[in-house]
């Protein structure tokens, strides 16, 4: 297994580039940077991450173009993600701008949503996770996911958690930059200590919200 080391700046160069030159030709040159500058450090992360977090895995650094009018062939960013159960779990990402540190989730089935609902209606689950969101927010994290506009049928537009409620999935993310410890190993200690204070919330989305 390859030591985790830390994120080299290079990574947010290669990105930077790509936003520019997003093209088959680009990246066949650029292949072996893609491989030691994003793919090779985050696999290495995510693996030293994986005893407290669960297994992780990196996403596809091609995009489906096969629906999409943007017909550019590669992802302006790399998302990884690590998860002991489908769908819920602990991100990262690295682009141009940076690192991104989140967790939650993100798709969602219709059994899947009325779990989440009846769980945020009742008052000690959907209070417990009222908390959970405030002390996520006062931390820095932006709280984030696919929501209606109005709370859903069947519930009062009064509802003490209606802005809960008009989630259909749920996360919280923080836009990092470049901190100085992204270069080093100290990275894996910093990123672990983010996603700690995301637990109380991938937990909670786990026991009443997953797949």
């Amino acid at each position: 297994m390859t030591t985790f080391h830390g994120i080299p700046a290079g990574a947010f160069a290669f990105y930077a580039e790509l936003e520019d030159n997003n093209n088959r030709e680009w990246w066949l040159e650029h292949k072996e940077s893609y491989a030691s500058l994003v793919r090779d450090p985050l696999t290495a992360l995510l693996a030293e991450l994986e005893p407290r977090f669960g297994p992780g895995k990196i996403f596809r650094p091609n995009r489906d173009i096969r629906f999409s009018q943007d017909k550019s062939p590669y992802k302006t960013a790399q998302g990884a993600f690590a998860s002991a159960q489908e769908g819920v779990g602990y991100y990262l990402q690295v682009s141009a701008d940076g690192l991104l540190v989140g967790g939650g989730y993100h798709s969602h089935s219709p059994a899947q949503l009325a779990r989440f609902r009846n769980s945020v209606d009742a008052s000690g689950t959907g209070e417990s996770l009222r908390q959970i969101v405030d002390n996520v927010a006062a931390a820095g994290f932006a709280v984030e996911g696919e929501k209606l506009k109005t709370v859903p049928r069947g519930y009062s537009r009064d509802h003490p958690r209606a802005e809960l409620l008009k989630h259909k999935s749920l996360s919280a993310g923080i836009k990092l930059g470049q901190p100085d410890w992204l270069e080093s190993p100290a990275a894996a200690r910093e990123i672990a200590a983010l996603w700690e204070k995301l637990r109380p919330l991938v937990d909670w989305v786990g026991r009443h919200a997953s797949p």
